[in-house]
């Protein structure tokens, strides 16, 4: 869905290579976890495959649809939307419904398409009952819900999420995440799932970690997070349980490799008490 071969980005007023020859290969159907600190370039990276920015070398291809020409610009954000930080800043109308058929307002949709793919995108959000609110009473995670569903009903292919649960509390993150992974199996929509949270990062599928604007490792997120003191040369810790069940095991516990979450660590205590 989406292929990155060997881009590099500068921003040249400041002399900066915040990307520097990242190559990456996003599966169709798949949901992927960019990771890094901040300043890593990975939400350079979200504005490049976007085509908001284009590489100053290198290739990037969405769908086949090389972003550097300027012919593909709006197909390109059709087939991949884009989940910001903020999600007023992605707010527009003072009614929900509204807000959701701005894109396809934007792009011309007649107007008896645009009302079944508005209702069908907020149902896939579980928003269809706050359809008549005002975004401004939602909760954090309500509104980046509306968000996503007005990227949802311009029928993209992908998603690219970047820090999309950044600004919320752990109850909106959780929502959040959850949605997007939901879709993501539901509906086979690519997801790009740009983050900080290594809690997010482990339940995702493949897992590219970022440092100083090159990809610096790659895998399953159990390979990722096996070992922790690898991640502290890039200011990054593994998961509360992955770092446990490391610990446990340099004790001579006998646990298994792939302990990310509580439910991973539940599932291995209740084996050996077994």
């Amino acid at each position: 869905m989406i292929d990155i071969k060997h881009v590099s980005y500068r921003y040249e007023d400041e002399g900066l290579d915040a990307v520097k020859d990242v190559s990456m290969h996003i599966p169709a159907g798949s949901f992927t976890a960019i990771l890094g600190r901040n300043g890593s370039g990975k939400s350079t990276l979200a504005k490049l495959i976007n085509g908001l920015f284009l590489p100053t070398e290198g290739q990037i291809l969405v769908d086949g649809l090389d972003t550097a020409d300027e012919n593909n610009t709006w197909e390109v954000r059709k087939r991949a939307g884009m989940i910001f930080q903020n999600p007023d800043n992605q707010l527009v109308a003072t009614v929900v419904r509204d807000d959701v058929a701005f894109g396809l307002e934007n792009l011309g949709v007649p107007t008896e398409e645009m009302l079944p793919r508005v209702e069908k995108a907020l149902e896939s959000v579980g928003m269809q009952e706050h359809a008549q609110r005002a975004p401004h009473l939602l909760s954090g995670g309500q509104k980046q819900r509306v968000a996503i569903a007005g990227v949802l009903a311009m029928e993209p292919k992908a998603i690219i999420c970047d820090e999309a649960t950044a600004m919320l509390d752990p109850k909106g993150r959780r929502e959040v995440f959850d949605t997007l992974r939901r879709l993501n199996r539901e509906k086979g929509i690519t997801v790009l799932w740009i983050t900080h949270f290594m809690e997010e990062a482990a339940k995702c599928d493949d897992v590219y970690v970022m440092h100083d604007g090159a990809v610096v490792m790659q895998g399953k997120p159990a390979d990722i997070f096996r070992d922790p003191e690898k991640l502290r040369p890039y200011r990054l810790e593994a998961p509360q349980m992955a770092s446990l069940a490391a610990a446990l095991r340099a004790q001579g516990i006998a646990l298994g490799e792939d302990i990310l979450t509580c439910e991973d660590m539940v599932r291995e205590v209740k084996k050996l008490c077994s």
